[in-house]
């Protein structure tokens, strides 16, 4: 768990007893110190998500190397190998990937975890489906890991080729903590060399 996990759960329940407090005041019927308790706590909440946006937009972009986890939580993918072979249709490169639990007791799996390829374009290149892959939302037990693989298909001219594994879809939670990878930072790629 990092830093700003803690900062973001403690800032949490501190939003919670606050509110709380000024649901007291209502229930005394002392409605003019339980809105300007709410008035501080938004006040607060948009200092925070400004904090929030702000180191977002003057992160730079995180590089990865092969081998290296990502984890989200106590649920970790690393890419460990890329192959690249010429084919009729152009370029097939074969990611090979880690899961792991690094959770103590209890099972973890990802939701909404997507792999793709981008050029130095910008382009975007999904993997070829495959009903035979493991699924990133496979239940691993604690310290269990698991290999998966995901096929791709590129043109002849895509070149500087890397690779990204990021959420997509499902509740942002990271839109609400600083230091993760959303709003205006991109997520982190895995250079293919």
């Amino acid at each position: 768990m990092l830093l700003a996990d803690l900062v973001f759960l403690f800032l949490l329940l501190l939003a919670a007893g606050t509110f709380v407090l000024a649901a007291g005041y209502a229930l005394r019927r002392e409605y003019r110190r339980a809105g300007l308790v709410l008035w501080r706590l938004l006040l607060a909440a948009a200092v925070y998500m400004l904090c929030v946006i702000a180191i977002s937009l003057f992160g730079s972009r995180r590089v990865v190397k092969i081998g290296e986890p990502q984890c989200f939580d106590d649920w970790c993918v690393a890419i460990t190998a890329v192959n690249k072979e010429a084919v009729s249709e152009g370029l097939r490169y074969t990611v090979d990937l880690q899961l792991a639990s690094r959770a103590l007791r209890v099972p973890q799996r990802e939701r909404y975890m997507v792999v793709y390829l981008i050029d130095n374009a910008g382009r975007r290149f999904d993997p070829v489906p495959n009903a035979s892959e493991v699924s990133f939302g496979v239940l691993l037990q604690p310290g269990q890991s698991m290999n998966a693989s995901r096929s791709f298909l590129l043109p002849l001219d895509a070149a500087h080729v890397s690779a990204v594994v990021t959420h997509e879809g499902g509740f942002p939670i990271e839109w609400l903590v600083a230091g993760y990878d959303a709003w205006f930072r991109k997520p982190p790629i895995v250079e293919i060399p």
